[in-house]
């Protein structure tokens, strides 16, 4: 199901005010990734392009087409990991701040 612009709105809006909640938003996304639910990762990270940077600019710095980029991380999008992790690398740099991994029982 496709989301409402309201909701993708206040999505946005939530993030521009709350760099906490952004953080943790692009934080839940990888998190989805590294635990095999790749449709979640990719609505996630889709959700976190189009409030932030958006696929134009994404684009740009990838050398990748909007349109490549923003079916790659759509519902039926099959995603390299070579492109995932450019992606996750660049918006780690934008942002600020870097995710790392740490193992948990």
């Amino acid at each position: 199901m496709a989301l409402s612009r309201d909701f993708k709105d206040t999505v946005k809006s939530r993030m521009e005010r709350d760099p906490a909640f952004k953080k943790e938003l692009f934080r839940e996304g990888i998190e989805s990734f590294l635990n095999g639910d790749v449709d979640t990762g990719k609505a996630i990270l889709r959700d976190y392009i189009n409030a932030t940077i958006g696929f134009d600019a994404l684009g740009t710095v990838t050398s990748k087409s909007p349109k490549s980029l923003m079916r790659m991380l759509g519902p039926k999008g099959n995603p390299q990991a070579r492109n995932i992790f450019e992606i996750i690398a660049y918006l780690q740099k934008e942002e600020g701040f870097q995710l790392k991994v740490h193992t948990k029982r």
